[in-house]
């Protein structure tokens, strides 16, 4: 896809700066190629103005594509929430709020959402060979002898006390 298919063009400086890079560093750095950062991008864009729809005042805080990066900076490189908030100049909750909103709208979408288990277990997906482990760990436990038992340790008490 190129810059074209997206529903509005990318205003963001940080944004832009990553775009600008070669296909190979920028799936390096973001964890996804540029076609689906655009298809993505495309997904929230759409959402978004389904959102803003009938009025309101959008956040001027982080624009989509902001967000977007974030979200992905923050998978790839499991960056804290405070770094990323320091770097977007915002907040952390923001931050954190912003990253549910991109990942519940693209899973919600269902172009990028995982198969769920009941799918894995049934038709085609279904495993051929299942490998468990049964190694034998043992259990660390106290040797049991007349001086640490409780039995010993009340005797000696009541002796004393006598």
């Amino acid at each position: 896809m190129t810059e074209t298919s997206t529903t509005t063009p990318v205003q963001s400086e940080r944004v832009q700066k990553a775009l600008a890079l070669a296909d190979e560093p920028f799936k390096r750095l973001f964890g996804v190629q540029k076609g689906t950062f655009y298809r993505m991008l495309e997904i929230l864009q759409t959402e978004r103005n389904k959102q803003h729809k009938r009025g309101g005042k959008p956040s001027e805080r982080l624009q989509v594509e902001d967000k977007l990066l974030l979200t992905l900076q923050y998978w790839r490189e499991y960056r804290t929430m405070e770094h990323l908030a320091y770097e977007y100049n915002t907040v952390k909750s923001y931050i954190h709020k912003s990253m549910v909103w991109v990942e519940n709208t693209l899973i919600r979408e269902g172009t990028f959402s995982l198969p769920g288990k009941n799918s894995l277990i049934s038709g085609e997906n279904k495993p051929r060979t299942i490998l468990i482990d049964v190694t034998e760990s043992p259990i660390e436990r106290p040797k049991k002898n007349s001086e640490n038992t409780i039995p010993a340790r009340k005797n000696g008490i009541r002796s004393k006390r006598k």
